[in-house]
């Protein structure tokens, strides 16, 4: 045998390297190109938001905050009791709700409801909302976050596949800021 017809061990474990960080590379990238093209599918309608049930609309009486609960739309097996969900519901009338995330707009901690004073407050921060979600005191410095809904056969349906945030909207908010407006962020 020539010596061109062979391989020698430092070629070998050169190419093996190659090939096992490739391999590496590409399981790699696979996450940060679905994060990359997931904005394009939701922008496009690709990625379509389940609807949920909170029951009938018999269990929320008008002029009434309620506490509601709700499982998890992208839920796995071994998730458990952390797949379920609460939210806030406030009737407003015959067929006007507002359903709040249960999350303080601060830091994420779960509010209360408190309808003697029918405020929301906050237990770690001291954050305060009045009953229509807006900010009253503390150190939030927006509103709840709300999720969108429907009435549909007798059903209050919520729009819960993601958690609301400063960069997605509520019903009747905008993403527009105003010139001189303090961003929810910053």
């Amino acid at each position: 045998m020539s010596q061109s017809d062979t391989l020698s061990r430092r070629t070998l474990l050169m190419r093996m390297g190659i090939i096992l960080n490739a391999g590496i590379a590409a399981l790699l990238g696979i996450p940060v190109v679905g994060y990359l093209i997931s904005p394009l599918a939701r922008s496009r309608g690709i990625v379509d938001q389940p609807w949920l049930s909170l029951g009938s609309l018999d269990q929320y009486p008008s002029g009434q905050t309620r506490l509601a609960t709700f499982r998890n739309p992208g839920v796995q097996p071994w998730d458990g009791k952390t797949a379920d969900s609460a939210c806030w519901v406030r009737r407003i009338d015959s067929h006007s709700f507002q359903v709040f995330a249960i999350n303080c707009a601060h830091l994420g901690c779960p509010v209360r409801w408190f309808p003697q004073s029918r405020l929301f407050m906050c237990p770690c921060h001291g954050g305060v909302y009045y009953e229509d979600g807006s900010r009253a005191s503390g150190p939030p410095e927006r509103g709840l976050f709300q999720y969108d809904y429907k009435v549909k056969d007798g059903q209050l349906l919520i729009q819960a596949g993601e958690l609301p945030t400063p960069g997605t909207p509520g019903p009747g908010q905008s993403t527009l800021v105003n010139i001189g407006e303090k961003l929810p962020w910053g």
